[in-house]
């Protein structure tokens, strides 16, 4: 599984942040920063779970 983000559509709005922050955060400049682009299948229903919650559809789950 990877996490792809588009950094381009993303408003920061930090939905995916709050639901799986040990993957995503805000940065500095107000976009997602994925921080394992390769969690393990372990993760995948919290990972979905916040792809799922954007509201701009910045994130998908390959």
């Amino acid at each position: 599984m990877r996490i792809e983000a588009d950094r381009g559509k993303c408003d920061g709005l930090g939905m995916c942040e709050a639901m799986a922050p040990d993957f995503f955060e805000v940065g500095e400049d107000g976009t997602v920063v994925v921080l394992d682009e390769r969690p393990g299948e372990d993760h995948r229903q919290d990972v979905a779970a916040a792809v799922d919650a954007c509201p701009v559809l910045a994130l998908k789950l390959l």
